[in-house]
């Protein structure tokens, strides 16, 4: 069976590319990749004042749709939440280490001089970077991630930041100074996971890409997005959540900021389960609670004043 597959050319998409091709060329499929550029990719405007939803996903969705390819590999923290009846999400591989990562010139973030440039596109990044450090001055920067290093290394900034997923799948570990903690810096959405997106009727190739479904991956993120799609956010608001899956239980912690940082609110809400993860394997129950659990948690935030500090982040 011949799988077509649509992606970005960034070096990072590629990569994802060719590790989903090369999983599905093991399991006995023929692979090609149809290369797509997206208005992300060409646009130099940031990512805020184009919108951000969408800009690295719909010229893909559109491919897919047109049949020019039969499946796409998104970073899952690009993808809307908006359902497109006509496709659907029919696998999430085992998810990567989630945490962001502060490149520097060695410097750690709270040993930068006051008033350092810390470069980002990410109003989550920036909001909670400036909780911690609001004499910072944090700047816009768009580009793949070469790109970002270069204008690092060229003194543009005195810092960046980018996530571990996609330093470590382009063998960039040396370059990181500070893997931040949870605490530090909660990851967004469906962030160091990959979506592997078919047409819904497409039952020969979701069939394919099922056999790399990880359902304890697929399950979080569902939870992520169910809590991002109830508040209403969208991908550029500054919310930051992490769900994790476990036996008995399913966990997610969430904050929404101020664009300035000075403001947090954060909640921590579980659901228990009589399954083990063993059992959840087997049981599509997992799926409807993690998508309760994101509900759930919106409520929370939008009962401590979330809702407000999302609509002030649009305007």
């Amino acid at each position: 069976m011949l799988i077509r597959l649509g992606t970005r050319q960034s070096a990072l998409a590629l990569w994802q590319a060719e590790y989903i091709s090369d999983s599905l060329r093991t399991l006995g499929h023929q692979v090609q990749l149809v290369k797509i550029t997206t208005s992300g990719d060409i646009s130099t405007t940031p990512l805020v004042a184009s919108g951000g939803q969408g800009v690295f996903t719909k010229e893909i969705q559109r491919a897919l749709l047109d049949n020019r390819c039969d499946l796409a590999v998104h970073s899952l923290k690009d993808l809307p939440t908006e359902d497109i009846p006509e496709l659907t999400l029919a696998a999430v591989p085992a998810r990567e280490d989630t945490a962001d990562c502060l490149l520097s010139n060695g410097m750690h973030l709270l040993d930068l001089p006051l008033g350092s440039c810390v470069g980002t596109g990410s109003p989550r990044r920036k909001a909670s970077l400036l909780h911690i450090r609001p004499d910072l001055v944090v700047k816009d920067i768009r580009g793949n991630v070469e790109t970002r290093i270069r204008k690092l290394d060229e003194g543009e900034y005195d810092a960046i930041i980018l996530a571990y997923a996609g330093l470590h799948r382009l063998g960039l570990h040396d370059r990181i100074t500070q893997r931040f903690s949870m605490d530090e810096m909660l990851p967004a959405v469906g962030q160091a996971a990959l979506g592997l997106e078919t047409r819904s009727h497409d039952t020969p190739t979701i069939a394919a890409v099922t056999q790399l479904d990880d359902r304890t991956t697929h399950a979080a993120v569902i939870a992520e997005r169910s809590l991002l799609r109830s508040m209403r956010a969208g991908c550029l608001a500054p919310l930051a959540c992490n769900a994790v899956i476990h036996d008995q239980s399913i966990r997610i912690l969430a904050r929404v900021f101020s664009q300035d940082g000075t403001k947090r609110i954060e909640v921590k809400h579980s659901i228990e389960h009589k399954l083990t993860i063993a059992e959840l394997e087997h049981n599509d129950e997992l799926y409807l609670l993690a998508d309760q659990l994101g509900r759930e948690a919106a409520d929370l935030l939008a009962g401590q004043g979330a809702t407000e500090l999302i609509h002030q982040a649009r305007h």
